[in-house]
């Protein structure tokens, strides 16, 4: 096989989905394979994904049990609280640095436009503004815990 027909051969397989070709003659034996790079990539990337959210809803119940006599004073008025979600996939922080203050606490009035707290998301750190008015009765999250978009946040009783 000389090199132009390797070459024409190598043409080919770039431009059809075949993985790999071997081709043997009297002269020799030519194997071609093409890099499979994007597929692991695409691969690789899922597992992140799907671990992230599992470790989130055991964080969740953990932090339920530990504030369980709150849990119980709030149950009464639970039919008209309201739950601010998370606008995106991140990270939750309750301040925005760790030598300042927390921008929201249980008891806390908020209305809208006010920051409650940062979600932190590809090296972005966004500033959730509340959409209503009311008091935080419980905060559902813990800070520096990974978020996933439409995950409850706060629970507000509204004004």
């Amino acid at each position: 096989m000389d090199l132009k027909q390797i070459h024409e051969l190598i043409k080919i397989v770039n431009k059809s989905n075949i993985g790999e070709i071997s081709i043997e003659d009297k002269d020799g034996k030519v194997t071609i394979k093409q890099k499979e790079e994007p597929a692991q990539n695409v691969v690789s990337a899922a597992p992140q994904t799907f671990y992230a959210q599992p470790q989130q809803q055991q964080q969740a119940p953990a932090a339920a049990t530990s504030t369980a006599p709150a849990a119980a004073a709030a149950a009464p008025k639970a039919d008209n609280l309201i739950t601010v979600k998370s606008p995106m996939i991140g990270t939750f922080y309750r301040r925005p640095s760790p030598d300042k203050p927390n921008f929201a606490e249980i008891g806390d009035e908020i209305a809208p436009g006010k920051v409650v707290c940062i979600i932190e998301a590809m090296k972005l750190f966004n500033e959730i503004e509340s959409e209503i008015s009311g008091k935080i009765v419980k905060i559902l999250v813990e800070d520096s815990s990974p978020v996933e978009y439409d995950q409850p946040l706060f629970l507000v009783e509204p004004n």
